[in-house]
């Protein structure tokens, strides 16, 4: 009863509060009101029609319910005039949440930021921002941060000044059937631990898809992703990124990126006409920028890129980024399809300087699937073609 009360006065609150409806239509009263009072396994529907809305959508310590709309075209969530808050929807400390069948726009921040959430859908969800890319844009369209168990398929992500579908320091993810176009990253997967990226579309973005781990961050290491029949293709927009965020480095024209981590597959893709860097394989070194985390290890190790299907297509990379630039300095528009750093760990080498086992880069099988050893490390002299160190399998 108490706890009932106690719902119930804050659900009255919420309408009451001049500071907090400001600008609120009835219709947005009763869909905050809806996800404050929601009881354990309810199912929160949302109608059909295009929803203005002011403030943040907030739903937090429930467990089992659905937030479901009318269909991506039929129920549209709208904060082009947002007054309070940052994101469009956020979910926190939760537990079995579904979100589907409706499309959000052009929240202020984040369009849905989900926080410590275990067992979460994202289904035939289209999170976009309206107009053409720029860097006041949110940074992630769908963003489950610090989440377990979480499956995002049939969903599109359109315009975010970072990455459209973003997983940072997650376990267990499934990420399937998704578009993302024109983001700066299409989709990214960061210092998560057991992902599946497959049968996406990720096209017309700076970077189609990349597997990070950064340092300061609480979850120190991910790894044991898998990247594979994917259509990663012409990821050749210009970069957006707001100046400081370190995919604001990603040059254009990048199709895979994995930097600094490990146990990440990558394979039976379709990585076509990326302009400078099909594929590259990096330590965080190559970024340039300080490493303060004493705990963060900058090298990637244990890679595996194989079965993949290159465009032949010759290209002239971008000469706007300091890695394109090198690109093309070094290789016309020839770049190689796969790129690795050659930045070493030295407790990852043997006597002979070859990779131990543990932390071999694998490369093989893939149809026009050119290579070189940039040596970075060296300022990229004397750099390699030479494919059989890496031919390798785990």
């Amino acid at each position: 009863m108490c706890n009932m009360f106690k719902k119930k006065f804050l659900a009255w609150l919420i309408i009451l509060l001049p500071g907090c409806v400001f600008g609120q239509s009835a219709l947005e009263k009763q869909i905050q009101t809806q996800l404050i009072m929601a009881e354990d396994g309810a199912v929160i529907t949302l109608p059909e029609g295009n929803i203005e809305l002011s403030n943040t959508l907030w739903l937090d310590g429930k467990n089992h319910i659905v937030i479901q709309g009318a269909g991506m075209n039929k129920t549209i969530l709208t904060f082009k005039h947002q007054l309070q808050g940052a994101e469009g929807l956020k979910v926190t400390n939760a537990k079995g949440i579904v979100l589907q069948d409706f499309t959000i726009e052009d929240s202020k921040g984040d369009l849905i930021k989900t926080q410590g959430v275990d067992s979460l859908v994202f289904r035939n969800i289209t999170a976009r921002w309206t107009g053409k890319p720029k860097s006041s844009n949110g940074a992630y369209a769908l963003y489950p941060v610090q989440c377990k168990n979480v499956v995002i398929e049939y969903c599109t992500a359109i315009g975010a000044s970072d990455a459209g579908i973003y997983v940072g320091q997650s376990d267990s993810v499934w990420v399937s059937h998704c578009t993302a176009r024109n983001n700066v990253a299409g989709i990214e997967i960061e210092n998560t631990t057991n992902a599946w990226v497959f049968e996406n579309q990720s096209y017309d973005n700076t970077g189609g898809i990349l597997v990070f781990d950064l340092p300061d961050l609480p979850k120190k290491q991910g790894g044991h992703v898998k990247v594979y029949k994917n259509q990663i293709i012409r990821n050749n927009h210009k970069n957006f990124a707001p100046k400081g965020n370190i995919v604001g480095k990603v040059p254009p024209g990048t199709g895979v990126m994995i930097l600094a981590t490990r146990d990440v597959e990558v394979y039976e893709n379709r990585i076509w006409e990326n302009r400078t860097a099909s594929t590259a394989i990096v330590s965080y070194f190559i970024s340039e920028n300080p490493i303060n985390d004493k705990s963060y290890n900058p090298y990637p190790a244990h890679i595996e890129v194989h079965h993949n299907i290159y465009s032949d297509t010759k290209m002239t990379p971008s000469r706007k980024n300091k890695l394109g630039l090198v690109f093309w300095l070094k290789f016309g528009r020839k770049v190689p399809k796969i790129l690795f750093d050659g930045i070493e760990n030295p407790d990852y080498l043997d006597a002979n300087g070859m990779r131990k086992p543990a932390y071999q880069i694998c490369i093989y099988d893939n149809l026009n699937g050119s290579f070189a050893n940039l040596k970075a490390d060296k300022k990229f002299k004397g750099i390699s073609r030479d494919p059989i160190p890496y031919q390798c399998t785990f």
